[in-house]
């Protein structure tokens, strides 16, 4: 079992050489893996790592995120015997099993050698962390770990978006919002536009949707404060509701599980005590997507929210 001891006292470069050498991994240029196209055919091939919230609580992103990336000629491979990126409970407490964890599944992607989709923010982090600390002193990593919003958006399956739209989102005014990790801090996640990220608006218009501009898109939702400090929670998503309907939206967009599960599953919490009723759909990008492509799974995938949109969707006629 992969646990703390056989990491005590371990680099994260050491963990990653100690999985990664006794497996032979083919030598290609950087151009050539990052490319992933097969050569029988426009499949897009990818490595992905769906980490623990998509395999729980998240399980609607999951199956979302593998319909639409099918619908778009994507092969995801998910890790085979990946485990959890120790976002949280393991950082704040233990380097050692820290650095083990991410290690390990770098290890496992470099042999895959195709680009790494992380779709949760904080698995995203973990990772982006561990590749800087481990190419501080060793070459670059034989692949690219991507959030999904970069591989939607920066790798061309946007362009194959529009001619398969059967459902345009017109009429549904949203606005993004994208937390915390998948875009700070900027020395790790690489990201230009840290302060004002345009990836989900561009796709929301893409779909038709409306995507209203707001000032709250990388404000923190308190997600890392849930067991600890929810009077903070709750007033930070208060005040991103309070904006958002402010700014004229109707839901909100999200790409991270933890974002998501904080602003769905407080809204009733929230109303009682503000003595409001806050009923704002927040969904999954890919699920506005899966919808806009006429995914027939979207139902199942709605069901599972504390705020079911489907009404907000039936009254634009999109459901």
């Amino acid at each position: 079992m992969f646990w703390t001891p056989a990491f005590a006292g371990v680099t994260l470069q050491e963990t990653f050489y100690e999985i990664i050498n006794p497996c032979k991994v083919r030598s290609q240029k950087a151009s050539e893996i990052h490319s992933g196209f097969s050569s029988e055919g426009c499949t897009l091939k990818v490595s992905y790592y769906p980490g623990c919230a998509l395999h729980g609580t998240a399980r609607e992103y999951d199956e979302s995120t593998r319909a639409v990336s099918a619908l778009l000629g994507v092969e995801l491979g998910e890790l085979p015997d990946w485990n959890c990126c120790g976002a949280s409970s393991a950082h704040m407490t233990d380097d050692s099993l820290a650095h083990g964890l991410v290690a390990r599944n770098l290890a496992i992607a470099e042999k895959a050698g195709r680009d790494l989709v992380v779709p949760c923010a904080a698995c995203y982090s973990r990772f982006k962390t561990g590749e800087k600390e481990l190419e501080a002193g060793a070459p670059k990593l034989n692949f690219r770990i991507l959030s999904l919003l970069e591989f939607l958006v920066d790798d061309g399956l946007m362009d194959r978006i529009p001619g398969m739209i059967k459902r345009p989102l017109v009429g549904l005014k949203m606005v993004s919002y994208y937390g915390c990790l998948l875009v700070r801090p900027p020395k790790v996640t690489g990201a230009k536009k840290y302060e004002n990220p345009e990836e989900m608006d561009k796709l929301l218009g893409l779909l038709r949707a409306e995507a209203i501009p707001w000032s709250y898109k990388t404000d923190c939702c308190g997600g890392s404060l849930v067991l600890t400090r929810a009077d903070i929670v709750r007033r930070l998503t208060r005040k991103l509701f309070d904006k958002a309907l402010e700014a004229g939206a109707e839901a909100v967009a999200v790409a991270c599980p933890l974002c998501q599960s904080n602003l769905d599953s407080r809204q009733e919490e929230i109303s009682r005590e503000a003595g409001k009723n806050y009923q704002i759909p927040i969904l999954y990008i890919t699920e506005l997507i899966g919808l806009s492509l006429g995914h027939p799974d979207t139902g199942k995938w709605f069901r599972r929210h504390f705020v079911d949109p489907r009404k907000l969707l039936v009254s634009k006629g999109l459901f």
